[in-house]
């Protein structure tokens, strides 16, 4: 049996969208996990799954913190001594790239988006590409979820021994079911995912406030990234919105949504997108990377240009001069993308034969 050890910076996103890849590697071997909270380590210990706790701040940067982070784990690799390390986010993929070269250790990364610093020119961007070349340089195999990412990292130099495109995390279409259209007259437009700029709450809550009356509402599933709990909260009030909080279970809202709605500013490869069209739902989504190879514009939804409130309005506004039969037809021709495109058994088996060269002995 090999030892992997997964570096990750959420139990949430890891058990969500990579549950099946650990289970099947768990039927052949130890499979270790560094995280930094506890929100699914009861799953994943029952799974057979060894969870290890190592503090981290997902956001900002801070130099001591992300020493400590650098240095904890370079203790955990020795510590454990894996056959192969898994990284996953920004901070394993740097921090954690860095540590697997220290120790000379075989390790992996998936990029699952950019952030907003490759955005903007500058020191900061100058300073975070040089970490990643640091930290992904000998990097056995680089995952990305689509072109786009690709091509930064390889204009910045950003280099492994070698990079595989895959389809973002894919989508378990056994538990995303297709389910019927609502039946109703009404329209509700749901928004799922962190509430944070860069994830377009503004303009969906721009959007709401112009087009909300008593057949077309908007709802949010999601849990504060940044500090606009005021703003939520002043919607609410107004009758604007309903705010479910965070959801464990995201699939009973998508199956009551008449669409999914992410009018997003970067993406890896958005799986809730994914998971919409699993269920059968159109979405409204932003016209970038990482959103436009899940849907087909006017076919299983409608583009929006992000950053644009207008836009998103006029996207929404499209839709809802559909009748049912027609939403419900994008619905199911998105449930018929994801099933030639992006079911998540056929990702899982481009990581397992990659890993399997060093994790088979």
């Amino acid at each position: 049996m090999g030892k992997l050890l997964i570096l990750t910076n959420s139990s949430d996103g890891l058990y969500s969208f990579r549950n099946e890849l650990l289970q099947k590697l768990l039927q052949e071997h130890t499979v270790m996990v560094s995280l930094p909270d506890d929100l699914f380590v009861k799953e994943l210990k029952e799974e057979g799954v060894e969870v290890i706790t190592t503090p981290m701040s997902r956001r900002g940067m801070n130099p001591f913190q992300d020493l400590k982070l650098y240095f904890a784990y370079r203790k955990l690799i020795k510590e454990y001594r894996p056959d192969l390390v898994l990284l996953y986010t920004i901070k394993p993929n740097i921090y954690g790239g860095m540590a697997c070269r220290g120790r000379k250790v075989p390790y992996m990364a998936t990029v699952t988006g950019l952030g907003s610093t490759f955005q903007k020119e500058g020191f900061l961007k100058k300073m975070i590409v040089t970490m990643y070349r640091m930290g992904l340089k000998k990097a056995k195999c680089i995952f990305f979820q689509n072109e786009e990412n690709r091509q930064v990292f390889s204009d910045c130099r950003i280099l492994g021994e070698k990079s595989i495109l895959v389809a973002g995390s894919g989508v378990n279409l056994n538990k995303h079911t297709p389910e019927p259209y609502p039946e109703t007259d009404e329209t509700r437009f749901l928004f799922v995912g962190r509430i944070m700029k860069e994830k377009g709450i503004e303009e969906f809550l721009a959007a709401a406030e112009a087009l909300k009356d008593e057949k077309t509402f908007f709802e949010v599933v999601g849990y504060y990234d940044e500090n606009y709990r005021q703003d939520m909260e002043d919607a609410v009030n107004k009758g604007i919105i309903t705010y479910h909080g965070f959801q464990q279970n995201v699939h009973d809202f998508i199956k009551n949504a008449s669409a999914l709605v992410l009018p997003t500013y970067h993406e890896g490869m958005s799986n809730v997108l994914m998971e919409a069209g699993a269920t059968a739902r159109p979405v409204i989504a932003s016209n970038i990377s990482g959103c436009r190879e899940i849907f087909t514009d006017g076919v299983t939804g409608f583009a929006c240009e992000p950053q644009n409130a207008e836009s998103l309005m006029e996207a929404m506004k499209h839709f809802l001069s559909l009748n049912r039969e027609q939403r419900a037809e994008m619905g199911q021709k998105a449930r018929e993308k994801m099933e030639r495109e992006f079911d998540r058994n056929a990702i899982i088996d481009v990581y397992i034969n990659e890993m399997k060269k060093y994790l088979t002995k």
